[in-house]
C-alpha cells in the first residue's frame, strides 16, 4: 500500500511562498545541479547554436510526462509495478538497473559538484565538503521530511532567476537569439552531439518518469495534475534557455567554451552584480546558493525514485510520509543510492565534467524507457479508457524516435569522426 507520499496540497504558510507556487519548486528539483552545468555548457561551447533543442525537448517532454501520468492514473500504480505485471522480471529488473545506475551516477555529480561550488566559498577539500552535505541531505529526509523542508527551499529556487536577469541585461542581438531557437544548428562532432545528448538527457529525465506516475497515484486527479505539470514544465524550459543565452553571451563571446570549474560557471553570473564591491564574489555566493538550493531539492528526488523503484519491484511498503523504523526497506534503498553517489566523489572526478557525463547517461537511458513507456501507455488492456490517442500517442512516439536517433548520432560521430 502507497503512502501520501510525493506530492500534497501545501497547507497555509507565507504569502511568499504561495506566489512562487508549486511549479519553480518541481521546475528546479529537474534543473539540479547537472541540469544547470549542461546548459552552462552547452551554451559555452556553441553559443546560441543549442538554443533548439529547448523549444525541440518541450512537446517531447510533455508527451513522455502526460503518458508516465496517464500510467499512474488508469492503472493507481508505479511504472514498475506495470512493468512487472505485463513483462518478465528479466525486463522488469533491467528497468530497474537503469534507474539504479543513472540516479546513482546523477547524486554522485550532484554532491561534487555542491562540494565544489561551496568550496568556492569555504577553501576545504571538496570531499569533505561534499561528505557534509550528504549528512545534512540524509538527515533532513529522514528526520525532517523531504516534503516539510523542500517548500521553503522555493526561496533557494530563486537563484536561477539571476540567469533570467543577467540574459535580459547582457543580450543586444535577440534576433540572433531567436532565429538560433527554431532553426537547428547541426554539426557533425563527437562533442556536439555529446551535448546535445546531455542536454537531453537532463531535460527528459529518466528519474522524473518514475516520480511522475507515483505522484499521479497519489494525487489521483488527472485532469488537475496534467494541466499542473504543463505549466512547470513551461518554467522549466524557460529557465533552461536563459542559462544557455547567458553562457552563449558572457562566456562563449568571451573566449571561455570549456567550463573546467565552478568559478567558471559562477563568471557567468558576474555581469549581474557588475559594480558591486568584490563582484566576482558575490556572483560565486549566487551560484553557490543556487546549486546548493538544486542539490537539496534534486538529490533526495533522484534517491527517491530509486527507493520507489526498488521497492515497487519487490512489493516493499514505501512512502515518505512512512518513518524510518515504518518502511525500512524504503529508507534502506534511499540511504544506499544517497551514499553509493557519494562514494563516486572519493575517486577525485571533474565536478563540471561529471554533471555533463551524468546527463549523457540519462539521454541514453532514457531511450528504452520512453520505449517502454510508450509501450504500455498505448497497452488498451493495461490503460483502459486513459489509452493513448491521437496527437499523445504521436508525440510520445516522435519523442522516442527523437532520442533514439540522437544517440545514434552520438555513437555514429564518436566512431567515424
Amino acid at each position: 500500500m502507497r503512502a501520501r507520499t510525493l506530492h500534497q496540497p501545501e497547507k497555509t504558510h507565507s504569502p511568499l511562498l504561495r506566489l512562487l507556487g508549486p511549479g519553480l519548486i518541481t521546475g528546479a528539483a529537474d534543473d539540479d545541479p547537472s541540469g544547470i552545468a549542461t546548459y552552462s555548457q552547452a551554451g559555452a561551447a556553441y553559443g546560441f547554436g543549442q538554443l533548439w533543442t529547448i523549444v525541440m525537448c518541450l512537446p517531447l517532454m510533455i508527451a513522455v510526462q502526460e503518458a508516465c501520468a496517464r500510467i499512474g492514473s488508469a492503472t493507481s500504480q508505479g511504472l514498475v509495478k506495470v512493468t512487472s505485471r505485463i513483462y518478465s522480471k528479466k525486463v522488469l529488473f533491467f528497468v530497474v538497473a537503469l534507474v539504479v545506475v543513472a540516479n546513482v551516477i546523477n547524486i554522485g555529480a550532484d554532491f561534487a559538484a555542491v562540494g565544489a561550488s561551496i568550496n568556492l566559498l569555504i577553501p576545504l577539500p571538496i570531499w569533505m565538503l561534499s561528505t557534509l552535505f550528504m549528512l545534512i541531505v540524509l538527515g533532513l529526509e529522514i528526520f525532517i521530511g523531504y516534503h516539510t523542508y523542500a517548500k521553503f527551499l522555493k526561496l533557494l529556487a530563486l537563484s536561477l532567476l539571476s540567469y533570467v536577469a543577467v540574459a535580459l541585461i547582457v543580450t543586444n542581438y535577440w534576433l540572433e537569439v531567436f532565429k538560433a531557437t527554431f532553426i537547428p544548428q547541426l554539426q557533425w562532432s563527437s562533442a556536439y552531439w555529446y551535448v546535445i545528448v546531455a542536454v537531453l538527457g537532463t531535460t527528459i529525465s529518466p528519474y522524473m518518469f518514475f516520480w511522475q506516475s507515483a505522484e499521479e497515484v497519489e494525487e489521483s486527479n488527472y485532469a488537475q495534475n496534467h494541466n499542473k505539470n504543463q505549466r512547470t514544465i513551461k518554467e522549466i524550459r524557460d529557465g533552461s534557455w536563459f542559462m544557455i543565452i547567458t553562457a552563449a553571451v558572457v562566456l562563449h563571446e568571451n573566449g571561455v567554451v570549456n567550463i573546467g570549474t565552478a568559478a567558471d560557471a559562477a563568471k557567468a553570473l558576474e555581469p549581474l552584480v557588475q559594480g558591486f564591491p568584490h563582484a566576482g564574489t558575490v556572483a560565486k555566493v549566487l551560484f553557490a546558493i543556487g546549486v546548493i538550493g538544486m542539490g537539496l531539492l534534486g538529490i533526495p528526488v533522484l534517491a527517491g525514485s530509486v527507493a520507489y523503484a526498488v521497492s515497487d519491484a519487490f512489493n516493499w511498503r514505501e512512502g515518505l510520509d512512512y518513518k524510518l523504523k515504518e518502511a525500512k526497506q524504503f529508507y534502506g534503498v534511499i540511504i544506499f543510492a544517497t551514499v553509493a553517489g557519494w562514494l563516486i566523489t572519493l575517486v577525485g572526478i571533474d565536478p563540471i565534467k561529471s554533471l555533463v557525463f551524468a546527463a549523457v547517461i540519462n539521454g541514453l537511458v532514457a531511450v528504452p524507457l520512453i520505449f517502454l513507456i510508450a509501450r504500455i501507455s498505448q497497452n488498451k488492456e493495461v490503460m483502459g479508457d486513459l489509452v493513448g490517442r491521437g496527437l499523445s500517442r504521436t508525440m510520445l512516439n516522435i519523442a522516442f524516435v527523437v532520442m533514439l536517433l540522437c544517440a545514434l548520432m552520438l555513437v555514429g560521430t564518436t566512431i567515424f569522426s
